[in-house]
């Protein structure tokens, strides 16, 4: 396993040489216009860094860590995230095509608008994320700890999920038409519109 520790430079096309990472760390570096499409990552930490206009596509993350970074206008066209941990990382004006996230923690993250359609989280921590007008349409969000997210004005249409803490769920707030839920999860919703749930 090799390490590479940089700390406030840029890398551009012209410095990135690697297609694959295993276990390096990068803290408070900027990534500016990145071909890192099909890229294997295993166990690498980027913390507090910067990614611009970087794509991701096809690129496969197991046990990373991107802590507190900012992506601008970057691609993560299917995309894969396995068991990642992405607190606090902000993200603006992003595509994200068929992302799949299996499992890791996504707290306090910010997707404040991200078109999610067709997106899958499945077992995903995305306690307090900033999802308020994120479009989920036709997504997966499944077994996923939704506890103080925001999901003001959000787009749940055709969302299976199935096994998600709904327990701060405002559901007059969002758009939940066709969407799929678990019997448990059917009571919190109806209770939080202020129906009676009688045997």
């Amino acid at each position: 396993m090799t390490t590479r520790v940089t700390a406030d430079t840029t890398i551009g096309p012209d410095e990135w040489d690697d297609r694959d990472l295993d276990g390096e760390t990068f803290r408070r570096v900027r990534f500016v216009d990145l071909d890192m499409m099909e890229m294997a990552d295993d166990g690498t930490t980027f913390e507090e860094c910067t990614f611009s206009n970087v794509r991701f596509n096809v690129s496969v993350h197991a046990d990373a860590a991107f802590v507190a970074c900012t992506f601008g206008s970057c691609s993560f066209f299917d995309a894969t995230f396995n068991g990642c941990k992405l607190t606090g990382s902000t993200f603006s004006g992003c595509t994200y095509g068929l992302l799949k996230v299996d499992g890791g923690d996504w707290s306090f993250t910010s997707l404040a608008g991200a078109d999610l359609r067709g997106s899958t989280f499945d077992g995903v921590r995305l306690r307090e994320a900033d999802l308020s007008g994120a479009n989920f349409t036709g997504a997966t969000l499944r077994r996923c700890d939704l506890s103080g997210a925001a999901l003001r004005r959000a787009d749940l249409t055709s969302c299976d999920l199935r096994g998600s803490d709904l327990s701060t769920l405002d559901p007059s707030a969002v758009t939940l038409r066709d969407a799929t839920v678990d019997p448990h999860q059917a009571t919190i919703i109806v209770t939080a519109l202020g129906l009676q749930v009688l045997p």
